[in-house]
């Protein structure tokens, strides 16, 4: 019974010795990922606890009221284009009309402005009706595609030359030109009033056109608005009725005699009649020379800029003074102050901010190619050297004959890209 009793306990301590001994590396590998997981499981619990939202009490918030505010907006305009015969066959390569050089140099001024208008000289009522120049105008239709690409999105086609393919070709023109989105044709129609609104950057900017009349053709009776005509009673209602509508008012007038370097009396009479309807803008084409820039004072302080005439922007006209164009630049200004609750309260007076011009000058080699329009202050003694008028013109002439011209426009002449070059 000892011996068995003995058997027992040695049985006893043999297996408790077995449970006490050191741990094995095994074991101790075990124990560390043990930890790491333990730690890892902490640490997304921190995140998650860093995500949830903080709590913000009523005395951290505020309330702003009665903020200014203020808006601007950057119109580009520029005078006739003015396509003739020599023109478009310069711009005929392998079978394709392609006009798009001719306006590279002024694309970065064109498509940074917020709007660009363009008084397009001649129609382009298709194919079938030919192609041709002065004194009968007719443009190839991807001359408007072109303008479309360089930046212009308002076209005035109240001018003289606009039923040069009678009235059959205007409808043709307007029909092409509805093709086309993200532009505005102004000064004629099919039907209704010329009266366009455009707004952009939270300004509204209305627009209206006119000319002195469409030589030698005749607007059919059955559609007397077809081209919009100067003339003052109907100017008035037309005005009138858009004033109150927008917030700035521009009328483009296609006026003035040919080739002379001031207004006329009527030119002045006229400009005096707009701005007593509180006109804000007058755009001023026809003469195919630059004239002056007046500011027109009203007695109660309201101004209307007043630009009689930008000149050709481009065209193959054989004197130096065809050749210097101008794009007006203007900057209108809305403000206002807003509420707590964000409604808007505006100024009911707005104003022109800044207004200038960059000169222009169409180029092109001895053989009336490689046209191409340059601003001024890109245009140099080099280029002139090399103009094709050089071959025509009598004497020598260097850029201060530009200079001279600009003397008389009584304007702040731009002699540099006007736009932030992050545009």
């Amino acid at each position: 019974m000892k011996d068995k009793n003995l058997f027992l306990a040695i049985a006893v301590l043999f297996f408790l010795s077995c449970y006490s001994r050191p741990a094995y590396p095994l074991d101790e590998i075990d124990a560390e990922l043990q930890t790491e997981n333990e730690t890892e499981i902490k640490t997304d619990v921190v995140k998650e606890t860093k995500k949830e939202p903080k709590k913000i009490t009523k005395k951290e918030i505020k309330i702003e009221a009665d903020v200014p505010v203020s808006y601007s907006l950057t119109l580009t305009a520029v005078g006739d284009n003015l396509y003739h015969n020599s023109m478009i066959t310069s711009s005929l390569i392998d079978g394709v009309y392609n006009f798009a050089p001719v306006y590279s140099e002024i694309k970065k001024l064109v498509e940074n402005s917020d709007i660009a208008f363009i008084n397009q000289e001649t129609p382009m009522a298709g194919t079938s009706y030919g192609y041709t120049g002065y004194p009968v105008f007719n443009s190839p239709q991807t001359l408007a595609h072109a303008l479309v690409e360089t930046g212009f999105d308002v076209f005035n086609f109240a001018n003289n030359h606009a039923m040069d393919m009678r009235a059959q070709g205007l409808y043709a023109t307007l029909d092409f030109f509805e093709t086309i989105e993200g532009i505005t044709v102004i000064g004629a129609r099919r039907a209704g009033e010329s009266a366009r609104i455009i707004t952009k950057n939270n300004i509204s900017l209305g627009f209206l056109a006119y000319t002195f009349g469409v030589n030698s053709y005749t607007i059919p009776s059955n559609n007397t608005n077809l081209v919009s005509l100067i003339d003052r009673p109907k100017m008035k209602e037309e005005i009138e009725a858009l004033r109150p509508l927008c917030d700035f008012l521009i009328v483009s007038m296609h006026w003035g005699e040919e080739y002379m370097q001031e207004p006329s009396r009527e030119q002045i009479s006229l400009a005096q009649f707009l701005a007593e309807l509180n006109v804000d803008l007058i755009i001023g084409h026809h003469p195919h020379v630059l004239q002056r820039v007046d500011t027109i004072t009203l007695p109660d302080g309201r101004k209307t800029i007043c630009y009689y005439s930008l000149g050709n922007l481009v065209t193959h006209q054989l004197e130096w003074e065809r050749l210097i164009g101008g794009m007006a630049v203007v900057t209108f200004t809305k403000e206002g102050i807003r509420s707590a609750t964000g409604e808007v309260t505006w100024s009911e007076e707005n104003s022109i901010t800044d207004f200038g011009m960059i000169p222009l000058v169409t180029h092109f080699d001895r053989s009336f190619r490689n046209t191409k329009v340059y601003p001024l202050y890109a245009y140099t003694e080099e280029l002139l050297a090399v103009h094709g008028l050089r071959w025509r013109a009598a004497g020598p002439i260097t850029l201060n004959f530009f200079n001279n011209v600009l003397n008389r426009m009584k304007v702040k002449i731009i002699t540099e890209y006007p736009f932030a070059e992050d545009e």
